[in-house]
């Protein structure tokens, strides 16, 4: 599933004139933020009901270079979860020569901010994921 395009920004590129590393990241976390508003654990979750997820793992896989101006695809290659944790695994996508530039996967812990604690995902939200997933 597409979550978001994006293009490369000249302040996201380094002196090997390709994509930093850490722009990877923010580009990843950003596409994931679409999946979370989806799931009602995105931004207006931690600002409403104080609840929100946390990334605790993550290991990133640098395939392809991505150079300034090319436009980049992010899709959700694997997506799971149980009580508390989601399992996500992502792709970007480089339009122009459909091959995976870069994947990530996370594991992220689902979180009550008012206790900064780990704590289950409600059962609408559950079935969220679950169809999703289906």
């Amino acid at each position: 599933m597409l979550l978001k395009s994006f293009t490369v920004k000249k302040e996201w590129v380094d002196y090997n004139s390709h994509m930093n590393m850490a722009y990877y990241v923010l580009v990843f976390d950003q596409a994931f933020e679409v999946a979370l508003e989806k799931f009602k654990m995105g931004e207006s979750a931690a600002k409403n009901l104080n609840r929100s997820t946390m990334v605790v793992e993550t290991n990133t896989k640098y395939l392809n270079e991505v150079e300034l101006g090319k436009e980049i695809d992010i899709y959700i290659a694997h997506f799971d979860h149980d009580k508390k944790r989601l399992h996500v695994k992502m792709e970007m996508i480089e339009r122009g020569k459909k091959e995976i530039s870069a994947s990530t996967e996370w594991i992220s812990l689902y979180i009550d901010l008012n206790k900064r604690r780990v704590t289950e995902f409600e059962n609408e939200k559950v079935e969220i994921m679950d169809k999703f997933i289906k």
